[in-house]
Parts: C-alpha cells; structure tokens; sequence
C-alpha cells in the first residue's frame, strides 16, 4: 500500500506547489528578495516574470504619483531586473527632487539593518528611511487633467464648464496622453 500512496502524494505536492507559485504577487517576490513591498503602489494585478533572466514587467491601470518624502512618478509600464535585496535596470519610475524629475535606475539595500535604501537617480545616490517603504503606497492618477472618475475603458470624459455647449472627450493615444477631440 505504500508504494501506491507515493504517486499520489507526488501528485499533490506538485499540485499544491504550482497554486502557490501561481498565486504569488509582485509584491511577494520583492519580499523574498529582500526588499519592502512599498517600492511599488498599491493594485499591481497584472506582471509577469522571467525566472531565466530575472526581468520584471508591471502594468499600472494608469500613470500615478505616490508621495514619501518625495513625490515618485509610476509609468503605466515598469520594468526591471530583480535581484537579492538589489532592483537593476529599471525604467517606469522617476523621483522628484526640487521641481525636477529624476528616472530611477536602480534600488538597493546594502545592509537591512541600516534601516536605509539608496536609489540611484543617475546623478546621485539618494538615501531614505526603509521604513518608508513598508506597504504599497496609494498612488494618485498622475494627470490633473484627467481625473480618474473620467475613466471609461480608455477614456476620459469631462464635463462642459457653464457656457461650453460640447461635452468635451480625451481620448488616449499610444503614450497615454490626452487630446481633446470632439
């Protein structure tokens, strides 16, 4: 009877294993990485991940701004490579330092028990609190102009101001900008 009960806990394991893998969130592999999850906002739903290369890709629903200490602009698209307590290569994220905008290329943790996170901002290695990043911030939809109760499948609508006759309608194009149309 013994032999015949090892398939089929073979079977359940791997089971079980593929739900567990399957049911991962980005937020999951930045932990395992040694990283806080509060590197990225809140309602990451769709990624996907390389374990050959490493490379991360991350769709937001849209552009947004999270604020620290600083304001942190998310693009629509993110993408990098992830390594152990140490996020490479990155595109889709820029930081803000006096009215300026800075991509980010990168984010570390040297030693966890410094309670401190570099990120590289090309000209400068800027330091924060690790504590800063301990859960998923809220992110606000980065463009004013388009607030996010517009949204409708790609749209945004806004309502005429009083004497505008035409319900004015954006439309996204490729960059996800508006335009107004007609």
């Amino acid at each position: 009877m013994g032999p015949q009960i090892f398939p089929h806990f073979l079977f359940l394991s791997l089971l079980l294993l593929t739900t567990t893998a399957a049911d991962t969130t980005v937020y999951d592999h930045l932990r395992l990485h040694g990283l806080p999850t509060g590197l990225l906002p809140k309602g990451i739903t769709q990624f996907s991940f390389s374990p050959s290369t490493s490379i991360f890709q991350v769709s937001l629903p849209y552009p947004c701004i999270a604020k620290f200490e600083n304001e942190f602009h998310y693009d629509l698209n993110i993408s990098f490579h992830l390594a152990h307590a140490h996020i490479g290569n990155l595109s889709g994220i820029s930081a803000q330092e006096l009215f300026l905008w800075f991509p980010v290329k990168g984010i570390s943790v040297d030693v966890p028990s410094s309670g401190v996170i570099h990120f590289d901002v090309g000209v400068v290695d800027k330091q924060y609190s690790l504590s800063l990043f301990e859960s998923p911030p809220d992110c606000t939809v980065a463009d004013p102009l388009v607030p996010t109760d517009f949204f409708n499948h790609g749209e945004a609508y806004s309502e005429p101001r009083k004497g505008q006759s035409v319900k004015l309608k954006y439309e996204f194009d490729q960059r996800h900008f508006p335009r107004a149309t007609s």
